[in-house]
């Protein structure tokens, strides 16, 4: 929440920048946390990395500091009421925790129980990663390779001969 008010109100893009890669980097320290070290490698390179360079490129196009504007209260109102509407989604959600949960009835018993004999892999988050979520992680891959791709491109590390 302090970043988002941070962001919203302050004026020097730069700074904005900054806390935008701050956040990134905090989240990725929070997915570790929660033992999601894929989603954290992602985070990092994507959220705090690329992101970061993208934007600081961008500013080199535009002024610093923004100009002030008249509010625009039809955007803050689209806002608020998705906001309103994403949380009234969740309240009929089940307890997090809650061992009588859909999740750990069903997928993560048979993921412990069966996954080394079925995959050969002793590990149970490497066999669910590498073969039951295999294209999903292969995606993430992917996406991970374009965007450093795409930076790489566009801060001109490929250079074009001249010819004399």
């Amino acid at each position: 929440m302090v970043t988002a008010l941070y962001v919203a109100l302050s004026r020097d893009l730069l700074a904005v920048i900054m806390v935008f890669s701050a956040y990134s980097l905090l989240c990725a320290g929070m997915f570790m946390v929660m033992d999601a070290a894929d989603v954290a490698f992602t985070e990092a390179a994507v959220g705090a990395g690329v992101s970061t360079i993208l934007m600081l490129l961008a500013l080199r196009c535009c002024a610093r500091l923004e100009k002030p504007a008249p509010r625009q209260w039809l955007p803050l109102a689209v806002v608020a009421l998705t906001g309103a509407t994403l949380v009234y989604g969740t309240l009929d959600l089940p307890e997090i925790g809650d061992p009588a949960n859909p999740v750990h009835q069903h997928v993560a018993p048979r993921y412990l129980q069966e996954s080394g004999a079925e995959i050969g892999i002793p590990n149970v988050v490497t066999s669910v990663l590498a073969s039951y979520r295999g294209f999903d992680t292969l995606g993430e891959a992917v996406v991970v390779f374009t965007a450093g791709l795409g930076v790489w491109l566009l801060i001109g590390a490929v250079r074009r001969r001249r010819e004399p």
